[in-house]
């Protein structure tokens, strides 16, 4: 017997998707705050301690839950949309950057899965939100935002968020996959996952990427993303800073910047 509410739901656009809700009467879906987009009049909405996936935690164990989301950078309050109506009502949830909304069924996925911390979109109530951590040394001292993640239990629908296209991989047992770290997305309980030095000297100064690789070896799942927001913001940062301007195929180069007036 389904213990999270069993939502419905579809997915609009292309590269700045959003996510619409149908929920029947009493139903309720969980949000990251800042997700919203629009509902229906009929829908309620509230801001509440931790995740609200377990009825009778009492005030500490509320308490408790909303201060891991602190450690992955969110915060304290999530909100929580409720069909008060008689019919079927709406409600809708917005990417925040360019990318791909991911459905994930946690009934067929072991019940669980572990995601970057900037991940989590909405799920339906009875989804628990909370923290993994990393439990190898490697990661934790060079994983960098890979050493705190999110994790997602339960058997309802939740919904993550990544940044330009999606990659998704079922790895055999024993199969390996190395991937920048910021490109790693989600994946589910049973991948090991690792870190892994760069290894030379040129890799490490001319090679254009990270220091460390993202290991995982199957058996499992995983979602990977092309365009990782900080690697997006990086660039942004890079183009707009004084000298950081690139002039592809132009011979001008930095003249080219002081005649356009940059």
């Amino acid at each position: 017997m389904p213990q999270n509410h069993e939502i419905d739901y579809r997915i609009f656009g292309e590269e700045m998707q959003i996510v619409e809700i149908e929920l029947d009467p009493q139903e309720t879906v969980i949000a990251e705050s800042g997700s919203f987009m629009m509902m229906d009049q009929e829908i309620q909405m509230t801001t509440m301690f931790g995740d609200g996936s377990q009825a009778n935690q009492g005030f500490f164990g509320k308490l408790m839950s909303a201060g891991k989301r602190l450690l992955t950078g969110e915060s304290l309050f999530i909100t929580a949309f409720t069909n008060a109506g008689y019919g079927k009502k709406k409600v809708s949830f917005a990417s925040p950057y360019p990318g791909k909304i991911i459905p994930m069924d946690l009934s067929l996925l072991g019940n669980k899965v572990i995601c970057q911390k900037d991940a989590f979109l909405c799920a339906a109530k009875g989804v628990a939100v909370g923290i993994e951590f990393q439990r190898k040394l490697g990661t934790g001292i060079f994983g960098g935002e890979g050493f705190i993640m999110q994790k997602l239990e339960g058997d309802g629908l939740a919904f993550v968020h990544a940044g330009g296209m999606v990659v998704e991989r079922e790895l055999a047992p024993g199969e390996v996959l190395k991937l920048d770290t910021g490109c790693l997305v989600a994946y589910t309980q049973n991948i090991d996952f690792d870190i892994e030095f760069v290894r030379g000297v040129k890799n490490m100064v001319f090679g254009g990427e990270g220091l460390f690789f993202a290991v995982l070896r199957g058996p499992g799942k995983i979602w990977v993303q092309s365009l990782p927001i900080s690697r997006l913001a990086s660039r942004v940062l890079a183009y707009g800073s004084p000298g950081g301007r690139k002039e592809e195929g132009s011979i001008l180069g930095g003249l080219g910047n002081l005649l356009d007036g940059d």
